[in-house]
Protein backbone atom coordinates (compact mmCIF):
# COMPACT_ATOMS: atom_id res chain seq x y z
CA UNK A 1 0.00 0.00 0.00
CA UNK A 2 1.26 3.64 -0.59
CA UNK A 3 0.55 6.88 0.23
CA UNK A 4 -0.59 9.79 -1.38
CA UNK A 5 -0.30 13.31 -1.25
CA UNK A 6 -3.27 15.21 -1.87
CA UNK A 7 -2.96 18.57 -3.57
CA UNK A 8 -3.01 21.67 -1.53
CA UNK A 9 -5.93 23.27 -3.51
CA UNK A 10 -9.78 21.85 -2.39
CA UNK A 11 -10.94 19.45 -5.12
CA UNK A 12 -12.67 17.21 -4.10
CA UNK A 13 -14.11 14.04 -7.08
CA UNK A 14 -17.96 13.91 -7.42
CA UNK A 15 -19.46 11.03 -5.98
CA UNK A 16 -23.06 12.25 -5.84
CA UNK A 17 -25.69 9.95 -7.29
CA UNK A 18 -27.85 12.70 -8.25
CA UNK A 19 -29.74 13.00 -11.46
CA UNK A 20 -27.25 14.91 -13.12
CA UNK A 21 -26.48 13.90 -17.22
CA UNK A 22 -23.65 12.66 -15.96
CA UNK A 23 -25.35 9.77 -14.08
CA UNK A 24 -27.57 9.09 -16.83
CA UNK A 25 -24.70 7.47 -19.14
CA UNK A 26 -21.66 4.68 -19.19
CA UNK A 27 -18.12 6.36 -19.63
CA UNK A 28 -15.22 5.86 -21.04
CA UNK A 29 -12.36 5.23 -18.67
CA UNK A 30 -8.97 3.13 -18.85
CA UNK A 31 -9.25 -0.28 -17.93
CA UNK A 32 -6.41 -0.47 -15.91
CA UNK A 33 -8.24 2.83 -13.90
CA UNK A 34 -11.11 0.14 -13.50
CA UNK A 35 -9.75 -1.94 -11.58
CA UNK A 36 -7.72 -0.18 -9.66
CA UNK A 37 -11.00 1.32 -9.04
CA UNK A 38 -12.80 -1.73 -7.87
CA UNK A 39 -9.28 -2.85 -5.62
CA UNK A 40 -8.75 0.38 -3.97
CA UNK A 41 -12.06 2.47 -3.96
CA UNK A 42 -9.87 5.04 -5.79
CA UNK A 43 -12.23 7.42 -8.03
CA UNK A 44 -11.49 7.40 -12.09
CA UNK A 45 -11.95 10.38 -14.48
CA UNK A 46 -13.46 9.69 -17.35
CA UNK A 47 -12.66 10.95 -21.04
CA UNK A 48 -15.32 13.40 -20.14
CA UNK A 49 -14.31 14.74 -16.72
CA UNK A 50 -16.45 12.90 -14.95
CA UNK A 51 -14.77 11.86 -11.51
CA UNK A 52 -16.48 9.31 -9.57
CA UNK A 53 -16.60 5.11 -8.32
CA UNK A 54 -18.02 3.12 -10.60
CA UNK A 55 -20.60 1.28 -8.74
CA UNK A 56 -23.38 0.15 -11.25
CA UNK A 57 -23.53 -2.35 -14.46
CA UNK A 58 -22.26 0.25 -16.98
CA UNK A 59 -24.21 -1.93 -19.77
CA UNK A 60 -27.47 -0.81 -18.41
CA UNK A 61 -26.89 2.73 -19.48
CA UNK A 62 -26.06 4.71 -23.03
CA UNK A 63 -23.08 5.66 -23.65
CA UNK A 64 -21.56 9.21 -22.90
CA UNK A 65 -22.18 11.39 -26.20
CA UNK A 66 -19.03 13.54 -24.76
CA UNK A 67 -17.04 10.26 -24.17
CA UNK A 68 -17.97 8.87 -27.36
CA UNK A 69 -16.74 11.91 -29.20
CA UNK A 70 -13.77 12.11 -27.62
CA UNK A 71 -12.57 8.71 -27.92
CA UNK A 72 -14.19 8.62 -31.32
CA UNK A 73 -11.18 11.47 -32.31
CA UNK A 74 -8.19 9.48 -30.38
CA UNK A 75 -6.07 7.93 -32.83
CA UNK A 76 -5.07 4.61 -32.35
CA UNK A 77 -2.82 3.43 -29.51
CA UNK A 78 -3.77 6.94 -27.77
CA UNK A 79 -4.18 6.82 -23.74
CA UNK A 80 -4.45 2.51 -22.33
CA UNK A 81 -1.75 1.56 -25.12
CA UNK A 82 -3.97 -0.53 -27.00
CA UNK A 83 -3.27 -0.44 -30.74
Amino acid sequence: MSTKILPDSDVRPDLSHGDGDHERFAHYVQKAKITESAVTGTPVIALCGKVWVPNRDPSKYPICPECKEIYDGLQPGDGDGQE
